[in-house]
């Protein structure tokens, strides 16, 4: 390899959406890239974190035929480099000494030129990277066409050490490949932390970050170049693959970013609402189901979820349903079709009085001389879930649950009945978010969305009390406090992990924040069984949040509060029922 210095340089970035496990797909998708950015010109092209794997893999990169196959990859993509195209910087579990490292190689000339290994692991939040990876030691700059690169790969970034090193062993500018998940809020976040490592350093920085969804998290990509005086030299866009060739020059300050496109992010509820349908497209797509089905009530839940699909999926890969009951209201009905007829999608109603008094006749001795209540209730939800379960066995196709964040907190939600489904687009969208991101939808679709333009929900939808429609003239708020105030608590209480007192102090009534903590917590047990569904939060339930079900603790200075009856009297053990509506 000739390593004379040189004045200019094109780095292609692959913001690109691999597949966790599909090695030999991951591998082609680098081909591909490296030929697109061979014929721009490209000296250099550089993948995300792991890409070879896709990221994050979890225990699956602890498998020896897992880190056999990425290896085995790795080295032919290294080989195919001897034709004089782009050389590459790709991610990968490599096994060196018997010891598992998230790796970044230079392949160039037909081999593997050099290796460094990520140094800070994250074990917080959404990571769990100590688990399965060994940290390497400090690295040193590589050396590409005489100019020393250094490489620090996502979380290097987020402390000063391993910059500090390479800026030390004199690296001239930085490329960071990034696994990064979105959350609300995050591109400001990324930013300042390159921004810090700009200043400490002296040196620009490329921020490579992984596109697409992988279980419950989303890849937003949102990748940049920031030059040593902190201005964008490259800005590429959100939630969008791409690969584009940004163009460097030695000055005599250092090396700058002289072209790259400059995007404009989605970002804010916007950001939030392509989240939810990047991820739900990823995991129906990654997961190979023809499409979704869906139970469309006419409340604003189910409808924000219906144009979440068919903007990810199209119209002809969504089946929606109406389950009437006795309870059902005319609004819903018309609202239901109307929500249908907009999207351009599969309706069918299906009536489940039947079902239901078929149930309530076979329960009938044994619940002889008992009134009335919630039990009933959950039959008709469950009913529901079975409907919609039979009609994803029959079709094959991914049963769209539809609760959001603040019912899910609340326990306001019915297992094995509208709980039931395999992904949950709104998981992590409090009610009051669900409103906005409705009304923000009629106005607005993302690139690249397969649903029709305009309003697809409609305003009695929006504005019209939101209702579960179990009993005669039932309302949410008969039940829960009004959302406005609700999500207040939750979001102090989940994504802060305020103390009560803090949050009386804030202004919200003390005996409500308590009832809102104990339903929050009486809940658990439910969360550990919902499906799983987007992250938009900085902290979800699952990855971010995972308490114990089985759990005593009362907020010190709280006194722990006597068995609330009503919450617990539908079953003799509270946690098979506790606040199951």
């Amino acid at each position: 390899m000739n390593n004379r210095p040189v004045d200019r340089l094109a780095i292609a970035l692959a913001q690109l959406n691999p597949i966790v496990g599909d090695i030999a797909g991951n591998a082609e998708k680098a081909r591909r890239a490296r030929a697109q950015a061979a014929a721009e010109g490209a000296d250099l092209i550089m993948f995300t974190e792991l890409f070879i794997a896709g990221y994050p893999p979890e225990d699956l990169v602890l498998k020896p035929s897992f880190q056999a196959a990425c290896r085995t990859a790795t080295e032919a993509l290294a080989r195919e480099t001897d034709d004089g195209g782009p050389a590459m910087l790709m991610g990968t579990p490599w096994v060196d000494n018997g010891k598992l490292y998230n790796a970044y190689l230079l392949l160039t000339g037909g081999r593997i030129a050099a290796l460094r290994y990520k140094v800070d692991l994250p074990n917080y939040g959404v990571f769990d990277e100590k688990r399965v990876f060994v940290p390497g030691p400090m690295p040193g700059p590589v050396v590409f066409k005489g100019v020393r690169i250094g490489i620090p790969i996502c979380e290097d970034i987020w402390g000063s050490e391993v910059v500090e090193c390479v800026a030390e062993t004199g690296g001239e500018f930085l490329l960071t490949p990034n696994g990064s998940p979105y959350w609300r809020d995050k591109t400001a976040h990324r930013l300042n932390i390159a921004v810090a490592r700009v200043v400490e350093a002296g040196l620009p920085l490329v921020y490579l970050n992984q596109l697409g969804g992988q279980d419950e998290l989303v890849f937003d990509g949102a990748s940049f170049v920031l030059n040593a005086d902190r201005t964008i030299g490259a800005q590429l866009p959100a939630f969008e693959e791409c690969v584009v060739v940004t163009r460097w020059q030695r000055e005599t300050s250092g090396w700058r970013c002289v072209d790259g496109p400059r995007a404009t992010l989605v970002e804010g509820d916007e950001g939030d609402y392509a989240a939810c349908v990047l991820g739900l497209r990823d995991y129906v797509d990654k997961n190979r189901f023809p499409g979704v089905v869906l139970g469309l009530s006419g409340g604003i839940d189910s409808a924000l979820c219906a144009a979440i699909a068919v903007d990810a999926l199209g119209a002809e890969r969504v089946r929606c349903v109406m389950l009437p009951y006795r309870f059902t209201s005319r609004d819903s009905i018309e609202d239901a079709a109307a929500i249908a007829k907009a999207l351009g999608v599969a309706y069918d109603v299906v009536p489940i009085e039947p079902a239901v008094t078929g149930l309530e006749q076979a329960l009938s001795t044994v619940f002889a001389g008992r009134p009335r209540d919630v039990t009933e209730e959950n039959l008709q939800a469950r009913v529901r879930g079975v409907i919609l379960m039979a009609l994803s066995n029959k079709f094959g196709l991914m049963v769209v649950t539809t609760g959001n964040k603040s019912e899910m907190s609340a326990g306001y939600a019915t297992l094995y009945g509208d709980m039931n489904g395999g992904f949950n687009p709104i998981k992590d969208l409090y009610k009051t978010e669900v409103y906005r991101l409705s009304r923000l939808r009629n106005e607005w679709k993302p690139v690249g969305a397969l649903g029709p333009a305009g309003a697809v929900i409609p305003e009695n939808v929006i504005v019209r009390a939101p209702t579960a429609e179990l009993r005669e003239n039932q309302k949410d708020q008969d039940t829960l406090p009004p959302y406005d105030m609700l999500d207040q608590i939750l979001e102090r209480l989940v994504e802060r992990e305020e103390p009560i007192a803090d949050i009386v102090a804030a202004g919200l009534p003390r005996e409500l924040v308590m009832k809102v903590e104990r339903m929050l917590n009486i809940a658990e047990y439910k969360r550990r069984q919902a499906a799983p569904g987007v992250k938009v939060t900085l902290k979800n339930f699952g990855r971010d949040r995972r308490y114990p079900i089985t759990n005593r603790f009362a907020d010190p200075g709280t006194p722990l509060p006597e068995p609330d009856a009503t919450l617990l009297k539908a079953s003799a053990t509270a946690k098979t029922e506790a606040f199951d509506f």
